[in-house]
């Protein structure tokens, strides 16, 4: 049999699969628990979600077109079979800034959600009580969805909209995939990273449009093999690692991919963030950024390991943050200040194996000209430079990025 005859014969019994699995799958319509249009569906989505997670055949949770409010939602397993939750319609917050957010998924496996709907998060009243990015002592306000201890799952297709904080939010999961997702929220909205991961491993962020007021995607402590390919961000604060070191329970970063990714008008590019005066000593690793267009960014490729907004450290004590075996490569496009790269390592652990290849950044604004600023790093430079890299010395107390 020949190469073609094979792929034609795999793709055949993919079919069947894919068949066979959505005949025997069994539907819990909302609908049919009660549930209607513009009114709360709380406890019928409880209702929908037990019998859902306890069929033991490949379930789906299906949530019509129309808008439904919803409050506080557990969704958890495990569950006896897979399970998806098939989301046509939207699920709205209540606009009081109160409750956990609208929706946790925790302890599933091989669960899937997708559909054309949307999570509304209702933030717009929320986002004046945000104050976490200005103090430590604040409170926090509600996501729109968090998923804990999810394994072996996908989410496609949805939306997240205006949620309060953070949209989505994931920790100590385990091979899960975001694909074609869309996130949206205003540029003043405060604390709304549109993916924020923590704890987790083999998380694939792909093809996805994120317009926030905080970082698009936020890689925090305790993540190994993290994939972020194909993701448009903008406005937002840009693709950050971190930040890192701000509280005692913190464990290592290893293995981040940044890839083929668009940055457009947002007040950061890619960056990893450190605090200074950690509250823990670990190493950051094996973190690479590559083929990244820059439209109209203002700070395109940062490392910033004296990250204090508002001034809520001590920058005299360095960060105890190792940073090392880092990559930049292949980044293009227009900077929005004249200092298009830094790098502020720590002084008493510098950063170390930073890789530094093919920057063709331009900038045509006024205050100057394209330059780099450095300090405790010796950077590895290869290909085209422009600008090259630690052109000067990073002045002492450089004021931090949000």
């Amino acid at each position: 049999m020949g190469l073609r005859s094979n792929i034609m014969a795999l793709l055949l019994h993919l079919l069947l699969m894919l068949a066979s699995t959505a005949k025997c799958q069994s539907i819990f319509d909302i609908t049919t628990y009660g549930a209607k249009p513009n009114t709360d569906i709380t406890q019928v989505l409880a209702n929908a979600w037990k019998d859902a997670c306890a069929s033991t055949n490949p379930s789906q949770l299906l949530i019509p077109t129309g808008v439904y409010q919803l409050n506080q939602s557990l969704l958890i397993g495990p569950c006896n079979s897979t399970i998806e939750v098939r989301m046509e319609g939207t699920l709205q917050a209540h606009p009081d800034p109160i409750g956990i957010g609208l929706v946790l998924f925790r302890h599933i496996d091989q669960l899937t959600i997708s559909g054309t709907g949307a999570f509304d998060g209702q933030g717009e009243k929320g986002w004046e009580k945000n104050d976490c990015h200005l103090k430590k002592a604040c409170t926090r306000l509600p996501m729109n969805v968090r998923f804990n201890f999810i394994t072996n799952s996908i989410v496609k297709d949805i939306t997240s909209l205006d949620s309060k904080n953070f949209h989505i939010n994931l920790l100590s999961c385990k091979n899960v995939t975001f694909q074609n997702v869309t996130i949206i929220a205003p540029e003043k909205s405060p604390n709304t990273d549109g993916i924020h991961v923590s704890n987790s491993e083999e998380i694939n962020i792909l093809n996805t449009k994120i317009s926030t007021g905080d970082d698009c995607v936020s890689v925090g402590d305790g993540n190994k093999q993290i994939t972020i390919t194909n993701v448009t961000c903008g406005p937002g604060h840009g693709i950050s690692i971190g930040s890192l070191g701000k509280y005692t329970t913190e464990k290592e970063v290893a293995g981040v991919t940044v890839k083929s990714c668009n940055l457009i008008n947002t007040s950061n590019g890619v960056r990893i963030k450190s605090w200074p005066d950690s509250a823990v000593a670990y190493t950051a690793s094996d973190l690479h950024f590559e083929d990244i267009e820059m439209v109209n960014v203002s700070n395109p490729i940062i490392i910033d390991q004296e990250y204090c907004p508002s001034n809520q450290c001590n920058k005299k004590i360095p960060s105890k943050i190792k940073i090392r075996n880092v990559s930049f490569k292949n980044i293009r496009g227009t900077s929005a200040t004249f200092v298009a790269i830094k790098f502020i390592c720590s002084k008493d652990l510098p950063c170390d194996d930073v890789e530094v290849a093919d920057i063709n950044l331009s900038y045509t604004g006024t205050q100057g000209r394209i330059t780099s600023q450095c300090r405790n790093v010796i950077p590895i430079i290869t290909g085209k430079q422009n600008p090259r890299a630690c052109i000067e010395v990073a002045p002492i107390n450089s004021p931090s990025t949000d």
